[in-house]
């Protein structure tokens, strides 16, 4: 009889594969080979786990497999037809698992989101003109036959539309046997980019550049790094696709990696008219069909360039042959939840195994990656200046200690004027501040209540739009109250401080002629929506847009002149090492949106610090002084890149449990001189969804195999249990 999944094979002639799954588990699976499969690692397969199917991928030959096991295995189900992940992806998978002690089939999940259990594609139809004219013939009969009078094949729904005639009318002519309906050919999910469809025009800086970043993919293998340092507004995106276009003549693929991919509208643009056409995206809010169609087409290799969000890092590339990260310093590249890990640092793992080049872009290039480009790690490819001969901004800072606003508004009147000359003069300006909603809290005037969430330690926030408060941890919400729930008191509740909201509803106060736009992840809808919003800006159909972080990244407003960042001390009192970088990023960021295409752009940072490191080297332009300054600070306490950082969160449903657990595994920790165990303390935010939480924070030298030290510590330390929960972050980017 031939071998099915029932009938044992004996133990000597019996083949076994080990096969991991995309579950949160470290090890692989070991399964039976039937007879006649053809396996190889790589290969994906369908294997059962349990009572369900679940696709796997072939890890390793087992020459060895236990006799004992023999009649205990169970059989693969089936190899699908797709290409298997090649050894670099597998290696770069084992790699992130190590490296950020997340489980390999969890780090594995995230490159078989091919949309599988889908069924068949529905089949598109379309008609073709193969017949005699018809007997009696109508007005719309004629347009119809008027447009298939080419004889080619026509999409259906399409030549309906187009015809104006309803799908009956060509129901008729196919019964009359005038017109034949053929199933559709499949269209490619990314048509192949022509790298020579409309070359920039460059400025003598970029044309350097643009040179230097094709001689960058023309050396011909092996792994190298490059630091793309251009001021905002220099055309890096334009230089660094000289770089995509010479990997498409090689016939091999790139991956732009983007910070938010919600917010590429203007990209895709910019890159359709560069190439001809739009390149593949991957990012959450694609369609199961959609996901599974483009999955496809990238591990085939059809699809040439791939724009997505951290997670397009994990697809099984054909052949990929450059990798660029946009805006590499944006703090979106972290992966807060499951694996834990930072998709700038694992492209250059992924470029590093494959043996490619990659292309760190950025005005603001993160600390890290500015002591790489210092040590001559990474290759500084610089663009000084901006395009077209525009200035930089010039940044003032308004002393709101010498000018402060009037009681209860939040724009300087040094602020409120320039914003009215802008408008005058028919230019845009933008208001800054990185807080959503309307009001970061609400209190009751007449007993103190403060309005707090009921299962995180944090206050609620107003949305006005919404007429909700809400926690911006847990998602709670509740409807705002008329009176305060502690005392009964009516007409009692205030907002205090401002959000985007209140800002909006303070600049119509101050304008009232002017229209305004909110820009607000919150307040997005969908990817369509935001895109649509940014058109809007884009031609000059708001006066005044009130953002937050959103509007950092990397869009171009061509008549906006003026930003003025409402708060620019907001980011500098949250105790985490990282808060002035991310300030100094942020507001270059933010500023650069200025005096992009016409006219000279202005910053304005209201302030109660100006005399603050990081505040004057914004007003002096001065970014040297600013990464000179940080980075010796970071050099004498041994913060990265000069120390290397672990966070660990033990998390319950009390506190005693929480503490508890943290405390005994602190003192199992293993004792190095190199490695420094902070804590176990409360984390800033003690308490998120009920859940009561504890940090320890790990400090070790540059150079230690901080990775292999917490596995070992965790293997000797107590194991969680219940309701405990310990979450290890590798190079936290949070301090919360």
């Amino acid at each position: 009889m031939d071998d099915s999944r029932t009938s044992p094979a004996s133990p000597s002639a019996m083949r076994v594969v080990d096969v991991q799954v995309p579950v949160a588990v470290d090890q692989a699976y070991s399964y039976r080979v039937p007879r006649g499969l053809e396996l190889k690692p790589g290969d994906v397969v369908g294997v059962p786990l349990g009572p369900r199917e679940v696709l796997g991928v072939v890890w390793a030959e087992n020459p060895n497999p236990d006799p004992r096991l023999h009649n205990r295995l169970k059989d693969v189900s089936e190899k699908l037809d797709v290409p298997p992940l090649r050894e670099e992806l597998r290696r770069m998978v084992d790699w992130v698992a190590t490296y950020t002690l997340s489980p390999r089939g969890q780090v594995l999940r995230m490159t078989l989101r091919m949309g599988e259990h889908l069924g068949p594609e529905r089949q598109r139809m379309g008609v073709r003109l193969v017949g005699s004219p018809p007997q009696r013939m109508t007005p719309a009969r004629r347009r119809l036959l008027e447009i298939l009078s080419d004889g080619l094949l026509h999409s259906k729904s399409d030549v309906a539309k187009e015809a104006g005639v309803s799908p009956g009318v060509i129901d008729g002519l196919v019964d009359e046997g005038t017109l034949s309906v053929e199933a559709m050919p499949r269209e490619p999910a990314a048509p192949i980019p022509d790298p020579d469809f409309s070359p920039a025009d460059f400025s003598p800086d970029q044309a350097k550049a643009a040179e230097t970043m094709r001689e960058l993919v023309q050396a011909g293998g092996g792994f190298r790094a490059a630091l793309l340092d251009g001021v905002t507004g220099s055309g890096k995106t334009e230089v660094y696709f000289e770089a995509v276009a010479e990997v498409i003549r090689q016939g091999r693929q790139t991956l732009i990696l983007m910070p938010e991919i919600a917010l590429t509208g203007q990209f895709l643009d910019r890159f359709a008219l560069r190439f001809g056409v739009r390149p593949l995206e991957w990012h959450s809010e694609l369609t199961p069909r959609t996901r599974a169609r483009n999955w496809a087409a990238i591990a085939a290799g059809e699809a040439r360039v791939v724009v997505g969000a951290r997670s397009a890092l994990f697809l099984p590339y054909g052949d990929l042959g450059l990798i660029i990260v946009d805006e590499e310093h944006d703090q979106a590249y972290k992966q807060e939840d499951g694996a834990h890990y930072h998709a700038r640092d694992m492209a250059v793992v992924r470029a590093s195994i494959a043996k490619i080049p990659i292309v760190l872009a950025s005005a603001t290039p993160s600390v890290e990656t500015e002591v790489n480009a210092r040590k001559g790690r990474y290759q500084r490819i610089p663009l000084p200046s901006r395009f077209g001969g525009q200035h930089m901004p010039q940044i003032e800072a308004i002393d709101l200690r010498r000018a402060p606003p009037a009681r209860g508004r939040f724009i300087s009147p040094v602020l409120a004027e320039q914003i009215g000359h802008a408008i005058e003069k028919r230019e845009q300006a933008l208001l800054f501040l990185n807080r959503r909603g309307y009001a970061p809290l609400t209190l009751c005037r007449a007993c103190g209540h403060r309005f707090a969430c009921t299962i995180c330690d944090a206050w609620l926030v107003d949305h006005r739009f919404r007429q909700r408060l809400v926690c911006h941890h847990c998602g709670f919400s509740m409807p705002r109250p008329h009176q305060c729930p502690h005392c009964g008191a009516e007409e009692s509740l205030v907002a205090i401080g401002p959000g985007v909201e209140r800002l909006q509803e303070e600049a119509a106060s101050l304008f009232p002629n002017a229209r305004t736009m909110v820009l607000s992840s919150d307040l997005i809808t969908s990817i369509e929506t935001m895109r649509s919003e940014l058109n809007e800006i884009a031609e000059g159909r708001v006066d005044i847009i009130i953002g937050t972080q959103l509007v950092a990244k990397g869009h171009n407003f061509p008549r906006l002149n003026l930003v003025g960042v409402v708060d620019a001390d907001l980011g500098l009192s949250n105790g985490d090492p990282r808060a002035a970088e991310r300030t100094f990023q942020l507001l270059n960021q933010v500023i650069g949106r200025a005096g992009r295409e016409q006219g000279r752009g202005v910053g304005f940072l209201q302030t109660h610090q100006p005399e603050h490191p990081v505040m004057k080297a914004l007003v002096a332009c001065d970014r040297e002084a600013f990464y000179a300054s940080e980075i010796d600070i970071r050099e004498r306490t041994l913060y990265p890149p000069f120390g290397r950082l672990a966070s660990l969160i033990i998390s319950a449903g009390d506190r005693p449990t929480a503490e508890g657990f943290a405390r005994k595994l602190a003192g199992c920790a293993p004792v190095d001189e190199r490695v420094q165990v902070l804590g176990p303390a409360e984390a800033p935010l003690a308490v998120i969804k009920g859940r009561y939480r504890f940090r320890l924070l790990v400090k070790s030298v540059r150079s230690f195999d901080l990775s292999n030290y917490l596995r070992s510590w965790l293997a000797l330390g107590p194991k969680t249990k219940g309701n405990l929960k310990l979450e290890v972050d590798v190079d936290p980017q949070s301090f919360l």
